[in-house]
């Protein structure tokens, strides 16, 4: 059984969308909620609903905009398979090895031991994210940190399309 928000169509083995959790989105309404009231506590007519006609939506935008990013494995804009995290693609033939890691591996790999030329797309609110490592002597990127809720299942598909490159 593939995990939740895998694709399973011969095109896209993996396909996640790193959303904000739901208590994200209730902690980000009520701080807007609760700046709003602030603002309708001290002021009448316009100046009393006008930040609620102003925060909401705009926290909705921000929280939407923060969970917008995709990361799929499948075929890339020139059409070779790829990995595809937000607008940016990396072609499998230039992998060398994919790690899963959890949220100690992530931290650690973030932390000290961060190379300041890897590529990283970090969502906090997710635990789990693969290291990439990149076998591109043009690209001086050593390797991507990319996270997941699925670790394992996206490690297991880059490292699958790699192998159907290879054959």
């Amino acid at each position: 059984m593939a995990p939740p928000g895998t694709g399973t169509s011969q095109t896209s083995p993996y396909r996640e969308r790193l959303t904000v959790t739901w208590w994200l989105w209730l902690l980000g309404f009520a701080a807007a909620a609760a700046l709003a009231l602030e603002v309708w506590l001290g002021a009448d007519g316009v100046r009393a609903w006008l930040p609620f006609a102003v925060l909401l939506p705009l926290t909705a935008l921000g929280l939407w905009a923060l969970g917008r990013i995709r990361v799929e494995v499948g075929p890339g804009p020139d059409g070779e398979d790829a990995l595809l995290v937000d607008d940016a693609h990396l072609p499998v033939r230039f992998v060398s090895d994919v790690i899963p890691l959890d949220a100690e591996g992530r931290r650690e790999i973030l932390g000290v031991a961060a190379d300041p030329l890897a590529f990283v797309v970090q969502r906090p609110w997710i635990s789990g994210a693969v290291q990439v490592l990149l076998d591109d002597p043009a690209d001086p990127t050593p390797y991507w940190v990319v996270s997941t809720r699925h670790p394992i299942a996206l490690a297991q598909a880059v490292l699958d399309a790699r192998g159907q490159r290879e054959v």
